[in-house]
């Protein structure tokens, strides 16, 4: 079954737009793997808006399941902070400086030299590493070059695309996996996944190892309670 990877940015936008410790950053990620989360995930950014660099340190301390940190490698200090901390797994994402959020994925034929670089620093940590990519199969293939473990496919498009007309919505991402597998990468994948589109995406793509949901998994939590949404997610991937 496709895991699930909790995105817990969101309680740290909420704590640090009042200051102290509320909510509870650390707490929610030990939650999330209480209420069945399959690992967590922080995205932290050079300002610290929402998660902290301090609360990457804090979180591997009590990961029990996996840990994802994903964020712009082009940072030295995220990269530093990544071999220090060591989670299971580092997404890279193509951001640019002061970026509110991910838009797109590596052009991983422009960047191969780059990446290829960059890779092998984490893998030779013993980090496994997951870049972004949009669902198109000339960077798919790149990727292939540059030594990834996995890709992870970046999924907006299908979210919007998914309230027109959800066979043309998930047909690039299909293709795009169909392709993944047949070289030998892992398919995780993140970005406006919700409890409309999720059971859809999972049921269609194949190889799906991961997806990364944090802003409308937060946001249903709102409503109906961080343990019973954890549970209604995992559900959509059964």
């Amino acid at each position: 079954m496709t895991k699930l990877s909790v995105n817990i940015n969101k309680f740290a936008t909420l704590r640090n737009s009042r200051g102290g410790n509320n909510p509870d950053v650390v707490k929610a990620a030990i939650d999330a793997q209480l209420f069945g989360a399959d690992g967590v995930t922080i995205h932290p950014r050079p300002d610290e808006r929402h998660i902290r660099y301090q609360d990457a340190r804090d979180i591997k301390k009590i990961i029990t399941t996996e840990f994802n940190i994903e964020g712009n490698c082009r940072e030295q200090k995220f990269i530093d902070l990544v071999l220090e901390v060591k989670p299971d797994q580092v997404t890279l994402v193509p951001d640019a400086e002061g970026q509110l959020t991910s838009d797109h994925g590596w052009d991983t034929i422009t960047h191969a030299h780059y990446l290829r670089e960059t890779i092998q620093v984490f893998r030779n940590a013993g980090i496994r590493v997951s870049i972004f990519v949009d669902p198109v199969i000339e960077m798919i293939n790149g990727a292939a070059e540059t030594g990834t473990d996995r890709i992870e496919l970046y999924t907006e498009g299908y979210a919007r695309e998914y309230l027109i007309n959800k066979e043309q919505a998930i047909a690039p991402y299909r293709t795009a996996a169909i392709r993944a597998n047949e070289l030998g990468l892992g398919i995780n994948a993140g970005h406006d996944l919700d409890l409309q589109n999720l059971a859809y995406f999972a049921q269609h793509i194949p190889g799906l190892l991961e997806v990364s949901i944090g802003h409308a998994l937060i946001a249903d939590a709102l409503y109906l309670g961080y343990e019973n949404t954890i549970q209604l997610y995992k559900r959509q991937l059964a």
